[in-house]
């Protein structure tokens, strides 16, 4: 049975899960991604009450003289949560399609009344993050990090610039990123490769650990796991987060527009 303190925490993790996804790049040196890519997830509470879904656009667009990427993502509640707590989220970024350096992030959003209007122009020559607070018309300007990332840009950053061949069990992942208005620090551990049963069949996949902070929601840091496929295209499979109370998984739905082709385990 779902406690009175569900919606709050199910309003935290459908964020986490959706920063998680949009956050945890994995990537080789061929692009890994194209225009028209489109992902879908479905999330569930304890493994049996459906929670939400979200979804991952790749678009070709123009921002002032610049031929960038634009990517959107969606998240929002379903069924029963749904009726007791709304959530419509919607984050956007402008990256160049070289560099996947970003120049425009928009984060618009409401989870339960909890609402968030937010745009961030990017100055990657000079460090700066123009910020506009279009609910609260304020304005600023932060210091960034050099080759800053925002949250949805890490995910396709790291896509085209890690190879991930390379990688050990027990190795770091790191990236800078700018989030609302502070520069953020985010680690994951690489834990190994699993087999995985999906809704599309058996999927190699590489197995990591982003770290969190441990408290009211999460037991602990290592409360979350993030499964990606295997091959070129580096498609998040699933993620599972283990809760004080309960546990929450988001899993890959639907896809298309994959650069390369998506590896299915086939046994003889």
């Amino acid at each position: 049975m779902l406690s009175c303190n569900t919606p709050i925490k199910m309003k935290k993790i459908l964020l986490i899960i959706a920063f998680a996804i949009t956050q945890v790049g994995f990537a080789q040196i061929e692009p890994a991604f194209e225009e028209g890519e489109w992902f879908k997830f479905k999330m569930s509470y304890s493994n049996f009450l459906k929670a939400g879904n979200a979804t991952l656009t790749v678009k070709d667009a123009k921002l002032g003289d610049k031929d960038v990427y634009h990517v959107q993502g969606k998240g929002w509640t379903t069924g029963m949560i749904k009726w007791f707590f709304k959530v419509e989220d919607r984050y956007e970024s402008y990256f160049d399609k070289k560099t996947i350096m970003p120049y425009k992030f928009i984060r618009n959003i409401d989870e339960g009344g909890h609402t968030k209007d937010i745009e961030i122009d990017f100055d990657q020559v000079n460090n700066k993050a123009h910020i506009n607070d279009k609910k609260h018309k304020r304005k600023k300007v932060i210091d960034t990090k050099p080759n800053i990332q925002d949250m949805v840009s890490t995910f396709y950053y790291l896509r085209n610039n890690l190879d991930t061949t390379t990688l050990k069990s027990g190795d770091e992942v790191r990236v800078d990123m700018f989030f609302d208005e502070e520069n953020y620090g985010f680690k994951l551990q690489f834990l190994g490769e699993e087999t995985i049963k999906t809704d599309f069949g058996m999927v190699k996949s590489l197995k990591f650990r982003p770290y969190v902070l441990a408290g009211r929601v999460f037991k602990e840091e290592e409360s979350l796991t993030l499964w990606v496929s295997k091959d070129k295209n580096k498609v998040p499979l699933r993620i599972k987060a283990d809760l004080a109370v309960g546990s929450l998984r988001a899993d890959l739905d639907a896809f298309k527009g994959l650069k390369h082709p998506f590896q299915i385990v086939v046994n003889n």
